[in-house]
């Protein structure tokens, strides 16, 4: 499932992702067991020699194309792109086309029209040479591919995975609240919208992102991850959420740049008796 979490800010744009990654398991006739894996690479990016530095993006939800992860096809998208700088829109477009053509050939799976588990989403940000701030776009494979600028007009932020605990805190309600007020009360759609209208502004946590720090624009990302983690750990359900948090900042001068990476490791100082 995971939480994928990304800003836009005067400053700059972070990107921010956990490293779960949970797979349905079942032996013969057992039963079907969730398995988690906590060293999965969801933020995507290409590297600081290239023209590409000024973008990257994290991915959640459907984990695999196949057998493979988005982050697994980073070599082969590169190549694809070759040398010239990008739009932040075009590079969208690019990304969706690569893995929705990877998703196609890949034996096993569904067509678009017939899949029904969860999208493979991807929030895409970068700068583009000629605008003073970053963009983002969102698309979702198979079923939505055309990239969707997000936070056009101003800034802000979204998110999106198991987001429960982080809409909460922003929001101010459950994602589930509305439409379950929408059944009890029977509304038609037109009432749904009033409501979810007036709910949202009045209870929604307030954030300035346009005057934010990027410092403090990281802070907020990790927050609303750790927290989710937190809160899984106490509660009955899915832990989808977990592992290393990666953090990353885009600027326009500087490009994408790591705040925090998990890096692959030998045993701990402590597993070796100290020494």
């Amino acid at each position: 499932m995971s939480l994928g979490v990304a800003i836009k800010g005067a400053e700059g744009l972070v990107l921010a992702a956990d490293s779960r990654v949970t797979v349905q398991a079942q032996q013969s006739d057992g039963p079907v067991i969730s398995v988690n894996f906590d060293n999965a690479s969801k933020l995507l990016s290409f590297p600081s020699h290239t023209r590409h530095r000024y973008v990257g993006a994290v991915t959640y939800g459907q984990a695999l194309i196949g057998r493979r992860t988005a982050h697994s096809f980073i070599s082969e998208l590169e190549e694809e792109l070759g040398e010239d700088r990008l739009s932040t829109e075009a590079y969208a477009e690019k990304l969706s086309n690569f893995y929705m053509e990877r998703w196609r050939k890949t034996d096993g799976l569904p067509s678009p029209e017939d899949y029904t588990g969860p999208e493979m989403t991807f929030l895409v940000g970068g700068y583009d040479e000629d605008k003073p701030y970053g963009s983002m776009y969102q698309f979702e494979l198979p079923k939505n591919p055309e990239p969707t600028e997000r936070n056009r007009d101003d800034f802000g932020m979204a998110w999106g995975g198991q987001l429960e605990v982080a809409s909460r805190i922003i929001h101010g309600i459950d994602p589930r609240a509305i439409p379950l007020i929408k059944e009890i009360l029977d509304l038609d759609d037109q009432q749904e919208g009033k409501l979810r209208a007036a709910l949202l502004p009045a209870l929604q946590y307030r954030v300035p992102f346009e005057i934010l720090p990027l410092q403090d624009c990281v802070d907020l990302a990790i927050f609303l991850i750790r927290t989710t983690i937190a809160a899984q750990k106490l509660s009955i359900g899915i832990r989808g959420v977990g592992g290393v948090i990666e953090v990353a900042t885009i600027t326009k001068t500087q490009g994408l740049h790591f705040i925090q990476k998990k890096e692959i490791h030998g045993e701990a100082r402590e597993a070796l008796g100290g020494r």
